[in-house]
């Protein structure tokens, strides 16, 4: 039976082809470790929304002081509704493979004000204390993850080895034309020496 040809040329062969491969890129090793990150962040972000109440006397010796400090001042509940979105907007980028590296950044900020309002284990005692640094230490092995998630360039250049490669390349350049711009004077004042009259 005959097909109808496309009229830009792709075939249903290569609209499969074509989106296999896209499926197989978006289940490469970076994305489960995305997504692997970004769930804890994007649950735990949920339920703060659905009840910012039961988290708001958390926030309320942590992220209050800290708005204050930089000049904002909001009430414990808005802040942690504010982190919470964070939390899960930054979080569903970074899932989606979206500006990963300030998904995580962000992540990150958000990260720290939850861990020392929600996990102050220095402050418990007995099981407690245990179980709250336990929770602390896996925070900090998140916050970990995401640093490293920022600083990861997907294979390509980083900033400052393109800064550095730049400079280098800037270096290379300068010298050549000042070597280039040294022989032609040389060779002009050479040409005008032996054009004077008696000079050989």
């Amino acid at each position: 039976m005959l097909r109808p040809r496309s009229p830009i040329g792709v075939t249903p062969e290569g609209v499969a082809s074509a989106v296999t491969g896209y499926v197989l890129a978006m289940l490469g090793p970076r994305s489960l470790t995305r997504a692997l990150m970004a769930a804890p962040f994007i649950l735990g972000g949920l339920a703060a929304l659905r009840a910012p109440d039961e988290v708001a006397p958390a926030a309320e010796t942590v992220g209050v002081p800290i708005a204050e400090q930089v000049g904002v001042s909001a009430e414990s509940v808005t802040l942690v509704k504010f982190n919470a979105g964070v939390q899960v907007g930054a979080g569903a980028l970074l899932l989606l493979g979206v500006l990963p590296r300030v998904a995580s950044l962000a992540l990150a900020a958000s990260l720290v004000p939850t861990s020392l309002a929600g996990h102050r284990f220095w402050e418990k005692s007995g099981e407690e204390r245990k179980q709250q640094m336990i929770h602390f230490a896996k925070n900090a092995g998140l916050l970990g993850g995401l640093l490293a998630h920022a600083l990861d360039t997907g294979g390509r250049p980083s900033v400052f080895w393109s800064g550095r490669h730049a400079a280098e390349q800037a270096t290379a350049s300068i010298a050549d034309a000042a070597q280039s711009v040294a022989e032609t004077v040389s060779e002009t004042v050479s040409h005008a020496y032996h054009a004077l009259p008696g000079v050989s």
